[in-house]
């Protein structure tokens, strides 16, 4: 939908297959597979030579392709591709590059900051396929550029998981195509709503649609948003290995699109309100979230984000330790202790022990994931509700 608002075309950009009159829903097409009137008709579909449907491992399926519509409208790109979770979209588009169309294992150089799942997908799954994957620190043009010769793919996140630095996309988007290095960014933290990293130059944008996309803590799902060439290269691959998306969650999160506008508006508020009330508090280190003027990034996330706002997560280190940071999400009341986030309620966890447990301790602090750091993705609850949830617990402690 050119020219059209955000939220305009979050609604309307998932359209329906037509029929004498438009559904305001799109309809669910829950089948595996379809009929065909010939064996030739089944062949020529199957290998794409004709328009059509064949099987629901990647081959297509009207509802997935209704919500890879709208994502690549969302993300301003050619076309879009739906997985099963974002860990899958991330390791089908790496796995895609390194291979190096067939001429064997490559080598990717990634940012540091990095989700703990990304992490040991790199020092535990890349390794053992024989692909190389150098973690630097991605703020320094001049590292990047001295990693870059070579490399496979660069990859980064929007907004690094849980630390929130955010990496000067324009700049590493340059840096690549002139080392002519494809580039991958997931940016689940961001969402399409505060910015479009293809926009900036980079060739793949991954998301895992579990989080804001989809909104409601209903869904596991990824997408990776690229030109229509690379979609086929992707789809290809995605058929080989497994993982596409599958019709029921593509309409779960074709549902929660509609709203991204109005939650994650809310959601960033509400993130504003936590950062600027725990940063006040003398029981606290340090506050983690690139809309405080203190954050590293302040000026780079103003420069990229195209709303006023910073998103909807933010990390907060507390004054003692693992036992202290565990006590403090033990005494929240309104919010809840549980994985992944995004969603309606406002959720926390201590990364050193969950989300980032993989990485060992002393990688950990290397890249500044304090001991009593506490994650906090901020829901949709009046904001005074959360901010006395979190000062009453500190209270406690």
């Amino acid at each position: 939908m050119t020219g059209k608002g955000f939220s305009t075309r979050a609604v309307h950009g998932a359209a329906a297959p037509p029929t004498v009159q438009q559904p305001a829903s799109v309809p669910i097409y829950q089948t595996s597979t379809w009929r065909f009137s010939s064996s030739e008709e089944f062949a020529e579909v199957l290998a794409s030579a004709r328009p059509g449907h064949a099987y629901g491992r990647g081959y297509g399926n009207p509802t997935v392709e209704a919500f890879e519509s709208v994502m690549a409208d969302l993300e301003e790109t050619e076309a879009a591709f739906g997985f099963s979770s974002g860990a899958s979209a991330i390791f089908t588009t790496l796995l895609l590059l390194a291979r190096r169309d067939g001429a064997g294992p490559g080598r990717i150089v990634a940012s540091r900051h990095l989700y703990g799942g990304t992490y040991s997908l790199f020092a535990e799954v890349m390794p053992t396929l024989g692909i190389e994957v150098d973690l630097i620190d991605a703020a320094d043009l001049d590292v990047v550029a001295g990693a870059l010769e070579g490399a496979s793919a660069f990859y980064c996140e929007t907004i690094a998981n849980p630390l929130c630095r955010v990496l000067d996309l324009p700049a590493l988007a340059e840096l690549c195509r002139e080392k002519g290095v494809p580039t991958v960014v997931d940016s689940t933290f961001a969402s399409p709503w505060l910015c479009a990293p293809s926009s900036f130059g980079f060739d793949f944008v991954v998301h895992s649609v579990t989080k804001f996309i989809a909104g409601h803590s209903d869904v596991i799902g990824g997408v990776v948003c690229c030109s229509a060439e690379d979609r086929k290269r992707i789809r290809h691959l995605a058929i080989e290995v497994g993982g596409a998306m599958q019709p029921f969650d593509a309409w779960l999160t074709v549902r929660g699109l509609e709203s991204l506008d109005v939650r994650i508006r809310r959601q960033c508020s509400n993130a504003q309100l936590l950062a600027d009330a725990l940063a006040e508090d003398q029981r606290i280190v340090v506050v983690h979230y690139p809309g405080l003027t203190g954050h590293p990034d302040h000026e780079t996330a103003r420069r990229l984000f195209r709303q006023d706002a910073y998103g909807g997560v933010l990390s907060v280190e507390v004054d003692g330790g693992v036992d202290e940071a565990v006590r403090w999400c033990d005494a929240l009341q309104v919010a809840w202790i549980g994985a992944s986030l995004g969603g309606a309620h406002t959720l926390v966890c201590h990364p050193a022990s969950t989300t980032h447990r993989q990485v060992a301790r002393e990688s950990r602090r290397e890249f500044g994931l304090a001991d009593g750091l506490v994650r906090i993705s901020a829901g949709l609850e009046d904001g005074g509700d959360l901010v006395d949830d979190f000062v009453q617990a500190l209270k406690a402690v």
